[in-house]
């Protein structure tokens, strides 16, 4: 077995993958004409976007919608980056909410915590054990 993808439903594709570039400095690998499916260049494993109307027909029975809920929901996109409140404050200028500011664990390790305009929730963090 190998981790493929992670596809998160979002209502407006096209600027979920916008906002990604601007916030987070990832490219656009493919976008569907359709403009219901994208993914954005992130290494071996693809991060996609779809939208909700392709949720719909994929689970007959419903789905909570990130960008509706007043909680985030209990998962998250973490980014590795060596410089976590230089890339929170791009974020931040690009249209993220800040959940939790740039802080440092008892492990070491910076993270921060931010939610953007299409619900989902982002960790950026430095690397483990560095």
């Amino acid at each position: 077995m190998k981790f493929g993808y992670t596809i998160i439903y979002v209502p407006d594709v096209a600027a979920s993958l916008r906002f990604f570039e601007t916030a987070f400095g990832l490219k656009q690998r493919f976008l569907h004409e359709s403009g219901t499916y994208g993914e954005l260049d992130t290494g071996e494993t693809t991060l996609a976007f779809a939208a909700h109307e392709l949720g719909e027909m994929n689970f007959p029975g419903g789905h909570v919608a990130a960008h509706q809920s007043a909680q985030p929901l209990g998962f998250e996109v973490a980014f590795v980056t060596p410089d976590v409140a230089a890339a929170h404050a791009v974020a931040l200028s690009a249209g993220a909410v800040e959940m939790v500011a740039p802080v440092q664990k008892p492990w070491g390790q910076i993270v921060s915590y931010l939610r953007c305009p299409d619900g989902v929730l982002v960790e950026l963090c430095t690397p483990v054990g560095g």
